[in-house]
Formats: C-alpha cells, sequence, structure tokens
C-alpha cells in the first residue's frame, strides 16, 4: 500500500456536549471516521420519542449503553416494536423505516456505527411512525 493511502489512526473521548441534533431528534456526540463507515454516540431525554425516519444511503448498527426504551422498525411488509436495554445491540438496515422512544427516569443512550460514513443533510427522510414525537428533529 503506498504510503499517500494511509490515513493517520485516531483517539478521541466522547464530548461533554453534543456536537449536533440527529433528524431524528437525538443529541449526537460525533466520534471517529474511516472510509467505510463512521461512530457516533446518540442520547434521547428519559420520557423522549424520536421522529420516525428511514436513511437513503447508510445502514446502522446500534449498542445500547444505558436507559431502556422501545424501537419500531419496518421493512418491506415486516413491523415489530422491540424492548431495549443495555447491552442489546440492533440492526437498521438499508430501507428500513425506524422511530424509538426512552422510558421515564434515564435517557436512552447508544452508540452507533453508520455504513458508509454519514453523509450529512439530505440522508434521513420523515416517515409515519407509531408514536408522536417529542423532541425537536435536526436537519434532514
Amino acid at each position: 500500500m503506498p504510503i499517500t493511502a494511509l490515513i493517520p489512526f485516531e483517539t478521541k473521548a466522547l464530548s461533554a456536549t453534543p456536537d449536533a441534533t440527529a433528524p431524528d431528534g437525538t443529541a449526537v456526540r460525533l466520534l471517529l471516521s474511516l472510509r467505510g463507515g463512521s461512530v457516533a454516540h446518540f442520547e434521547l431525554p428519559a420520557g423522549a420519542v424520536s421522529h420516525a425516519v428511514t436513511h437513503r444511503t447508510v445502514e446502522e448498527i446500534w449498542f445500547i449503553v444505558s436507559g431502556r426504551g422501545s424501537i419500531w422498525r419496518r421493512q418491506e411488509g415486516l413491523e415489530r416494536i422491540e424492548s431495549l436495554s443495555p447491552g442489546a445491540s440492533l440492526t437498521i438496515p438499508l430501507g428500513t423505516a425506524f422511530q424509538f422512544r426512552a422510558e421515564a427516569g434515564a435517557p436512552l443512550s447508544f452508540v452507533a456505527i453508520t455504513i458508509p460514513p454519514w453523509p450529512g443533510e439530505g440522508e434521513a427522510v420523515p416517515v409515519h411512525g407509531p408514536w408522536r414525537p417529542t423532541v425537536a428533529a435536526g436537519p434532514v
């Protein structure tokens, strides 16, 4: 591999304050990114409900860090609501509509890997979900 193709390795701590608000309304703390994917920390306030969205080009893998809640996902006729708790992981394949909510008492926090890296505004598309959102959406 030529030296010019190397990407320097990085280390980054979780920031104390959010970097952005996601299109679904979660607070986003950006972590790191490489050519194939990116990772970020997300937090939905206790008792809050996100906006329902689907993605145009990215897929995600989530790992629940703290809090409890539930997620709704819909994909080609398959629709399900599942519980979320620390230690659970889940996928959001391309074309999946999703919405989630946090139980009262503690925020729902998770780390998500986005494949490929999040491209920016225009990626998320609002959809109709099962719950009424309670947080302000970030740029779609």
